[in-house]
C-alpha cells in the first residue's frame, strides 16, 4: 500500500456495478429510463403545486419541497452512475468524489428532517383540525424547511471535515457506482476504526432519532383518530400509510449502510442503489397515486391544454 498525500490525489476509480459489458449496456437503459421518471414525476408535482391554487396548503408545500429534495438527492450520484455505464475508465475527479460525499449527505439529511416535519404537519391537521391553519402558517412552513437544509448542511460538513484529512493509501479504487464516505475510509492508511465510529455515531444521530419520532408521530397520530372517529382512523390511516411507506423506503437502506453496517460489498450497492434511484421514483408515485386532489390537479390541468388546444385549432 502506497501513501498518497491528498494534495497530489487527482482521481479516484469507481468500479461500478458490474464487469459485464452486455450488462452495463441492459443496466445503462435501466437506469436512464428510471432517471428520467424521476425528473419528470417529481417536476410535475412541483409544478402542480404551485400554479394550481388548490394545493395552495401547508401540506402541498411540503410536499413539493420534498419532490425538489428527490430531484437533486437522485441527481448526486445517478448522472455520473449512468454515462459510466458506457465507459470503460470509470474515474472521478477528487473534488467531484468529495462533492458528491458533501452533496449525498446534506441532501438526504434534509430529507429526513423534511419527512418528521411532514410528520408534524399531518399530527396538527388531525389532531388540531382548528388550529391547522394559525399553527401551520406559510412563513412557519418556510421556516421548517429551512431548518431541514440547515440540519443537512451541518450534518454534511462533520461529515466531510474528518475524510479530508484523511492520509490515502493507493490503489485509490472505490468498489461502488459513486463515492461514499464508509468507502473513502477504507481507503486511509490508518487505523480508522475510530472515524468509523464517529461517522456511525454522526449519522445516528440525524436517521436513527428521526426513525424513532415518525414512527412515535404516526403511532401517536392513529392511535388519537382511531379513539375519537372510526371514519377519520381510516381516513388517517390511508394518508399515514403513505408517509410510512416513504419513511420505510429511505430510512432503512441507511440504516444498514451509515449506522448498522454488514460490510456485505453487494448488499451495500443494492442499498446505495435503493436510496438514491429507487426511492426518489417512488415517493412521487405513492403521493400521487394515493392523492386525489394530485388527481384532480392533473385532470384539470390536461382539461385546460384540451382546451387551449382546441381554441387554437379553431
Amino acid at each position: 500500500m502506497n501513501e498518497v498525500n491528498q494534495s497530489v490525489v487527482s482521481e479516484f476509480v469507481l468500479l461500478g456495478l458490474s464487469h459485464s459489458q452486455n450488462l452495463q449496456v441492459l443496466l445503462f437503459v435501466i437506469f436512464l429510463i428510471v432517471y428520467l421518471l424521476i425528473l419528470s414525476g417529481n417536476i410535475v408535482i412541483v409544478i402542480l403545486i404551485t400554479i394550481d391554487r388548490h394545493l395552495h396548503s401547508p401540506m402541498y408545500f411540503l410536499l413539493a419541497n420534498l419532490s425538489f429534495v428527490d430531484i437533486w438527492l437522485s441527481s448526486v450520484t445517478t448522472p455520473k452512475m449512468v454515462t459510466d455505464f458506457l465507459r470503460e475508465n470509470k474515474t472521478i475527479s477528487f473534488a467531484g468524489c468529495m462533492s458528491q460525499v458533501f452533496f449525498d449527505h446534506c441532501i438526504g439529511a434534509a430529507e429526513m428532517v423534511l419527512l418528521l416535519v411532514m410528520a408534524y404537519d399531518r399530527y396538527v391537521a388531525i389532531c388540531k383540525p382548528l388550529h391547522y391553519f394559525t399553527i401551520m402558517n406559510l412563513k412557519r412552513c418556510a421556516a421548517l424547511v429551512l431548518i431541514s437544509w440547515t440540519i443537512g448542511f451541518v450534518h454534511a460538513l462533520s461529515q466531510l471535515v474528518p475524510v479530508l484529512q484523511l492520509p490515502l493509501c493507493g490503489p485509490l479504487e472505490i468498489d461502488s457506482f459513486f463515492c461514499d464516505i464508509p468507502l473513502v475510509i477504507n481507503l486511509a492508511c490508518m487505523d480508522s476504526r475510530d472515524l468509523d465510529t464517529l461517522v456511525n455515531a454522526d449519522c445516528g444521530v440525524v436517521v436513527v432519532t428521526c426513525f424513532i419520532l415518525l414512527l412515535i408521530s404516526y403511532t401517536y397520530i392513529l392511535i388519537t383518530v382511531h379513539q375519537s372517529s372510526k371514519t377519520g382512523a381510516s381516513k388517517a390511516l390511508s394518508t399515514c400509510t403513505a408517509h410510512i411507506t416513504v419513511v420505510l423506503l429511505l430510512f432503512v437502506p441507511c440504516i444498514f449502510i451509515y449506522v448498522w453496517p454488514l460490510n456485505i460489498t453487494w448488499f451495500d450497492k443494492f442499498l446505495a442503489v435503493f436510496y438514491s434511484v429507487v426511492t426518489p421514483l417512488l415517493n412521487p408515485a405513492i403521493y400521487t397515486l394515493r392523492n386525489k386532489d394530485i388527481k384532480h390537479s392533473l385532470k384539470r390541468l390536461k382539461g385546460y391544454f384540451m382546451n387551449h388546444r382546441v381554441r387554437v385549432n379553431t
